[in-house]
């Protein structure tokens, strides 16, 4: 009997098909690892860093967190529907959220993204101060909830900006969160006539009260517009930069980089808890507020 001794190189076109499924082997697990990569960001966690001052002393410039994208429920993309969430927005929360930005007069302006859907998007985190149907006003800095005064502590320090410039810290009792404030004594305390804030938006502000551009300029936020709470910080040093900035050498030798607030939470205090342990940097309080 005679064997049939033929290879498979020996078959016409099957080294072209060996190849192909090789190929496809690879293109095919490159895109599988794009889509859990995109199902990750879309609905679970989303890294954002922060490239402003308007949240100091609570997150630094050069500060790299990860955003919680199901807390309140992810957003399916190029939809307005969102997914059920674990919870509402509470007062008190860090959020990232999107806004309008555009030119008005000459002048660059914000705008609430559901106002100017005409205009590009940018990302924005602050915290949240109104909940929907709260009476809100700020006079002289100092904020008015359902005509209750927001607490505020004594001063625990001065914050030190990147210009030398020395902000008073204090800490703000918020409907039970705890936080840092700065308070710029050279600027006149900020004003905001008393809004009523409507059903499903919500109030922003930055802790940096005098140097913040927020709802008390431009108006409060809707709910869809909430990308979740930022809840933890992955990576922090002294870069104001994109992602492209990680490739820079030069930026790993001469950067300073924040070791001690890799991975801390994002979190309020809790009574008789110092800021410095809920991320206020402490080698930024240089001095007592008496000293300034």
């Amino acid at each position: 009997m005679e064997r049939n001794s033929k290879t498979e190189a020996d078959v016409p076109g099957s080294g072209s098909r060996g190849m192909l499924a090789r190929i496809w082997e690879q293109v095919s697990t490159l895109l599988l690892a794009i889509v859990i990569a995109f199902t990750i960001r879309t609905f679970i966690i989303e890294p954002f860093r922060i490239p402003s001052p308007s949240m100091l002393p609570t997150l630094l410039i050069g500060d790299h967190l990860f955003v919680n994208k199901f807390a309140f429920g992810a957003r399916v993309p190029f939809t307005e529907i969102r997914l059920p969430g674990f919870r509402e927005p509470e007062r008190g929360d860090v959020v990232v959220f999107s806004v309008a930005r555009g030119v008005g007069s000459g002048i660059p302006r914000i705008y609430p993204a559901d106002h100017r859907p005409d205009l590009p998007r940018d990302d924005f985190v602050k915290r949240i101060v109104g909940l929907p149907g709260d009476r809100l006003e700020v006079r002289n800095n100092r904020v008015y909830v359902n005509d209750s005064l927001v607490a505020l502590g004594e001063g625990e320090g001065v914050f030190e900006d990147a210009s030398g410039h020395g902000l008073e810290i204090q800490r703000e009792y918020l409907d039970g969160c705890e936080h840092a404030v700065l308070n710029d004594p050279y600027i006149p305390g900020q004003r905001k006539s008393a809004v009523v804030i409507p059903a499903g938006r919500y109030f922003m502000m930055g802790d940096n009260r005098d140097h913040s551009n927020d709802s008390r300029m431009w108006g409060t936020v809707r709910l869809e517009e909430i990308q979740g709470p930022a809840f933890i910080l992955y990576w922090s040093w002294s870069v104001n930069g994109n992602f492209l900035q990680f490739l820079n050498p030069v930026n790993w030798w001469s950067a300073e980089k924040r070791w001690n607030r890799i991975f801390s939470p994002i979190r309020c205090a809790e009574p008789g808890e110092s800021l410095a342990d809920v991320g206020v940097d402490g080698s930024s309080v240089t001095r007592s507020p008496e000293g300034s």
